[in-house]
């Protein structure tokens, strides 16, 4: 019997001159990047992540 993923979710912004750092931080954290989007202004960038969600 297979079991069911329960998964988390996290946005964060995202700065242009920064995103690999930011998301090598997240990375490091068991977050996985799921999509980017444009933010609210040019110099910045959405991201959604998720990771498997830790029962207990």
């Amino acid at each position: 019997m297979s079991t069911i993923t329960r998964w988390e979710y996290l946005t964060v912004p995202l700065l242009i001159h920064a995103t690999k750092q930011i998301l090598d931080n997240y990375g490091e954290e068991g977050w996985e990047l799921v999509q980017v989007v444009p933010g609210p202004n040019p110099e910045n960038l959405v991201a959604y992540l998720k990771r498997p969600l830790t029962e207990g």
